[in-house]
Parts: C-alpha cells; sequence; structure tokens
C-alpha cells in the first residue's frame, strides 16, 4: 500500500515539473513574437551597415562599394550573386577605381589602346569660319545692248548666248529706214545754198531721231546717206542674253542683247544660318577653287543679302574678286575662309578629343592621380583641326585625343557616366 503511493507521489511531481516547464516555456516565446517591428528593423540596418562596412573584397583586399551587372551598371547589389538580368555572376565595383577620381588604366594598357594626351590651350585666334561660295557675273558690270530706233536686224554678230565677245566687237547690224528721208533734206538744203540756220535746224531733227554725231559728221562730209547703224560691246565678256535673231524687227528701248563682263566676279558666300550672326561686311575672304588650291582670290564682304534660303538654310554674303587673269568663269565652287579683322582669345581641343553623343559633348580629362575621368563641356565652332570650349575645361588640363571612346565605354560600365549625368541633372 505505502509502495503505490509512493509511485503516485513521484507521477504527481514529475507532472508539476513537466507543467511548470511547458509554462516557462510558452511566456518566453510570446513577448518575442510580440516585439515592436521598428526593434526589427533597427536590427536589420545595424546589421546592414555593418556589412556596408566590412566589404572587401577576399581576394584582392580591396574594398567594395556595390556589386552589379556590366551590362545593367544602373542596378546595385549589396551582395554577390547571380545576376537576376544575364546568366552570370555579379561583378564588384571597389572604391579605388571610380567616383570623383575616375577609372584608372594601365600605363601598358594605356600604350596598347595607342591612348595619347593633348593640353587644353589658350590661343588668340582670328575671328572666322569656313564656307563654300559660287562665282557669278557682276551684274554691276553688265553691258546691256538696246535699240534707239526702228529698224530691222540687217546682221547678226553674235549668234549665241555665252558666246565671248571682245570689247569694241559688233554685236548687230541695224537697218533704220526712217534715218533716209531727213539726210536726203539736209543734202537738198546744203545744195540749195540755204543760211546756217535752216541746216542747224536739219541737223537738230538727225540728232532727235537717234542719228549719231559721227554719222552726221560723215554725211556732212561725204554727201552720202547712211541707213545702218552698228551695235557695238562696250566691255569686254560673254554674251549671257541674246533677244533677237537675223531679220528680226526692233523698236526703241529693246534689249538685243546682254554682255557680262568677266573681268569682276561677284562672289556668294553661302553662311550657315547658325553663323548668320557672326558675319559683318568689311570681313576679309580667302576663296580657293578645287581645281587648283594654290591660286587664292581676295576680297571683302560687300554687303549681306537680306533673307534666309529656305532650301539650304543660308544667308549670302556678296563681294567683289578681281579676275582680271581670266581663271574663273561664273558658276564655280570655291573654298572659303572668312575672317574678322581683330583675333580673339579662345580655349581650344583638339576636334579628335570631343566625344559628341547628339544631347551633350564630353571630354575624358586626366586627373592629377592619373585618373580618367568623362567631363561634360559647351563648346562651339571648329577652329580648323581645333574646336573652341566654352565652358568645362581650364587651360592646361590634359584630356585624353585618342582610345577615349574605348575608356567612355569602360567608365560607363564602371558606372562613372551614370553619376555625370546625375550631376548634370
Amino acid at each position: 500500500m505505502n509502495q503505490k503511493l509512493l509511485v503516485r507521489a513521484v507521477a504527481a511531481v514529475f507532472a508539476a515539473a513537466v507543467l511548470l516547464g511547458a509554462t516557462y516555456m510558452a511566456g518566453t516565446r510570446h513577448p518575442m513574437a510580440d516585439a515592436p517591428e521598428a526593434s526589427g528593423a533597427d536590427a536589420s540596418e545595424t546589421t546592414a551597415t555593418a556589412a556596408s562596412e566590412n566589404r572587401v573584397d577576399a581576394k584582392t583586399g580591396r574594398k567594395v562599394l556595390y556589386w552589379h551587372d556590366p551590362m545593367v551598371p544602373n542596378q546595385h547589389f549589396d551582395k554577390p550573386g547571380k545576376s537576376p538580368f544575364m546568366d552570370m555572376q555579379l561583378e564588384p565595383v571597389f572604391a579605388d577605381e571610380g567616383g570623383a577620381s575616375g577609372i584608372k588604366v594601365d600605363s601598358s594598357l594605356q600604350q596598347n589602346l595607342g591612348i595619347r594626351y593633348a593640353t587644353v590651350r589658350r590661343q588668340d585666334t582670328a575671328e572666322g569660319f569656313d564656307a563654300i561660295g559660287t562665282t557669278q557675273f557682276d551684274e554691276s558690270m553688265a553691258d546691256v545692248v538696246q535699240s534707239r530706233v526702228t529698224g530691222y536686224i540687217d546682221r547678226l554678230y553674235a549668234n549665241a548666248p555665252m558666246q565671248r565677245i571682245a570689247r569694241g566687237a559688233p554685236i548687230a547690224s541695224l537697218f533704220v529706214p526712217d534715218w533716209l528721208a531727213p539726210q536726203e533734206e539736209y543734202l537738198a538744203l546744203k545744195r540749195g545754198g540755204m543760211d546756217d540756220g535752216l541746216l542747224a535746224a536739219s541737223r537738230v531733227r538727225m540728232r532727235a531721231l537717234s542719228i549719231p554725231d559721227g554719222l552726221i559728221a560723215s554725211l556732212d562730209r561725204t554727201g552720202k546717206v547712211q541707213t545702218h547703224l552698228t551695235l557695238f560691246a562696250r566691255e569686254a565678256g560673254v554674251v549671257t542674253e541674246l533677244n533677237v535673231r537675223d531679220g528680226a524687227m526692233v523698236s526703241p528701248g529693246q534689249t538685243l542683247a546682254k554682255v557680262g563682263g568677266l573681268s569682276k566676279l561677284w562672289l556668294i558666300v553661302e553662311i550657315p544660318e547658325s553663323l548668320a550672326l557672326q558675319v559683318r561686311p568689311g570681313m576679309t575672304v580667302d576663296a580657293t577653287f578645287a581645281g587648283d588650291a594654290s591660286q587664292h582670290f581676295s576680297g571683302h564682304i560687300r554687303e549681306i543679302l537680306p533673307g534666309i534660303s529656305t532650301g539650304t538654310r543660308t544667308l549670302q554674303a556678296r563681294l567683289e574678286i578681281d579676275n582680271s587673269a581670266l581663271k574663273l568663269t561664273p558658276g564655280m565652287l570655291m573654298r572659303v575662309r572668312v575672317s574678322g579683322s581683330k583675333p580673339v582669345s579662345r580655349l581650344l581641343v583638339p576636334s579628335e578629343a570631343v566625344i559628341t553623343t547628339g544631347k551633350r559633348s564630353i571630354v575624358i580629362v586626366r586627373n592629377s592621380d592619373g585618373g580618367l575621368q568623362p567631363v561634360q563641356i559647351t563648346v562651339a565652332n571648329d577652329r580648323g583641326d581645333d574646336t573652341e570650349v566654352v565652358s568645362g575645361l581650364t587651360e592646361g588640363q590634359q584630356v585624353v585625343a585618342s582610345g577615349q571612346f574605348l575608356i567612355d565605354s569602360e567608365a560607363s560600365l564602371k558606372s562613372v557616366l551614370p553619376k555625370l549625368e546625375g550631376s548634370a541633372k
């Protein structure tokens, strides 16, 4: 009996112990589950901060800023692993290869890539630009051959347009029947012994009918009536217009032909619309012909023609050039350099150093620590092989003149250019 009571007492104590242990475990788990969410967030942030401070590459011992997929460089990751974009591992970006110091390129690699450097320099250059021009007839020298009488083309010496003609050469011979009667009247008065007053009045009448004084003097001297008039070219040049043919009737004021001179030509310079505000009358022009670049033709802009061509978006400037040697003909295409009179100090870099993306212009600058950093610049016009820089660079800086596209690509992979874009915004 006593043995049974002892077994029951032991069992009761064991059950009480089990119940007490279960109550304790339940009490410790519920407070952890009911803890505030903020405490969990603080713990996570503390863990992430500690992990960020301890990002050191085990192989190189270099501090890691973040990991990224080189194909999507703007997406950053806090730990290594497989890229969610490509079937490849994420690559680390180290603290000493990007940022303000740019990217580092080994000297041997620079030599293999053929990287050259150029120094940003300030230079006094004459204000000017290159353009294209064409030669034209000087309309101010055009010789217009007109008839002052009613008559008929007896003989046409100029047969076709663009025919060369010498100064003083005949253009056309006119038969003028209206000249016959006044000349016969004058000869009758002279043979009749009329006084000088009637003869003078008869001469005035002949002049009113456009009979030249030379023909009247010949009539007075020889007594022979002349009914033909020959028209001559007053300047040497080319027949640019021919409006009559043999046997045609002409009337007073009618233009028979037009002769354009060749000793002086107009040069019409086509100025791009973007440079329209830079051109002024009086600027010096040096022109060369593509067929012979050694021959230079110079002059000064005489006037700026109003209006912009809707087809070419150019402004036209006109000047006069000397062609006394007759080496040029109208319609020739000329390479033109338009220059100002006073030189202006400008900041220049080689044009090959500038990377133009369409939205901005970039150069790769070599920093004092040897890092290569993309820098956004503002450019103006090209000056031969150089480009004028308005802002973004200072005199004495070194820029990459060749191989910069490879560096630009590498800089993009290293996320240097995304930082540049962020700062530009």
